[in-house]
């Protein structure tokens, strides 16, 4: 069976049996208890964000499934696979889609690519207090009623401004959760270093290269844009910063300990090029390798 594509909100309203939108790049849809998307996966050509607390059902979004703890948010981009299942909500939902070219010409068609939630997995959505999730539907309504008014030439603006409000809380309420998680799940920052060290131990380097934030992730159950969000919540580093630092510092004690020349440790660091081993290392501390292991640097 051939995967359901949604080109138009049109389109979509009508195969959910929504009414049908009165704006045909945006949309918003007040769900009861009992409604959802369709029943097999799907894609569309429009961001997607939803507020809704499950009962029962599954929600895949990717291949991942949905975290239905507490009043939950997700926010899904264009082309992004979803899929619900025998959804059933505890309370009222609802989401609201824009198409992408309903951005066109607006700061928020660069500003939405900057929101990382976006690509993170729906095991990572956003869990609200009931004070926020207050908040979120104060803002909705406010779109509601603009989106329920005879359009004028300010209205996409006035729809947009509550919609970059929504992103805005939303990177607020995020952050706030990173640090409740993590003190309930202990530190990203020590996990990552475990899994670092283990991919070192285990000798990946030579079979599969530097390690990749990508890899790292998976391994530790988490999309790559959460890791890198989390850590640098911890740390003020990202993901990639911080394999960077654990790749100079393993290069620093090898250079001062080891009788290999410096390219068979970048090689054996995982560097099939030098020469973007001496930048990162020079980056990282200031000299050179060759400076280093000559001992100019203190």
């Amino acid at each position: 069976m051939v995967m359901q594509h949604f080109k138009k909100l049109a389109d979509i309203h009508r195969f959910n049996g929504f009414p049908m939108p009165e704006n045909p790049l945006f949309s918003i849809h007040r769900c009861t208890q009992t409604c959802g998307l369709g029943d097999r996966e799907f894609t569309s050509d429009f961001y997607m964000i939803g507020l809704k607390k499950l009962k029962s059902g599954v929600i895949m979004y990717g291949r991942t499934k949905y975290d239905n703890d507490s009043g939950s948010m997700i926010f899904i981009k264009p082309r992004q696979i979803i899929e619900f299942k025998n959804v059933e909500y505890d309370e009222d939902a609802f989401i609201i889609f824009i198409h992408e070219d309903f951005l066109h010409g607006h700061f928020l068609h660069t500003e939405i690519s900057k929101y990382a939630f976006f690509d993170y997995e729906t095991n990572e959505a956003l869990h609200l207090s009931p004070s926020e999730e207050q908040i979120m539907w104060d803002l909705y309504r406010k779109i509601d009623t603009e989106y329920h008014n005879n359009t004028d030439e300010y209205s996409r603006d006035i729809i947009l401004t509550h919609i970059d409000s929504i992103l805005k809380y939303s990177r607020r309420f995020y952050k706030r959760q990173f640090i409740n998680r993590t003190e309930l799940s202990g530190k990203t920052v020590s996990k990552f270093n475990e899994a670092l060290a283990a991919y070192f131990e285990n000798g990946l380097l030579l079979t599969q290269g530097l390690p990749s934030v990508n890899a790292l992730a998976t391994q530790l159950n988490l999309s790559t844009r959460y890791l890198s969000d989390m850590l640098k919540q911890e740390t003020g580093k990202t993901a990639i910063e911080l394999i960077h630092i654990y790749l100079v510092n393993e290069a620093k004690n090898r250079l001062k300990t080891n009788d290999q020349s410096i390219s068979e440790i970048a090689y054996d660091l995982g560097f099939e090029n030098l020469p973007y081993f001496s930048r990162l290392f020079k980056k990282e501390t200031g000299v050179s390798p060759v400076q280093f292991k000559k001992g100019l640097v203190n």
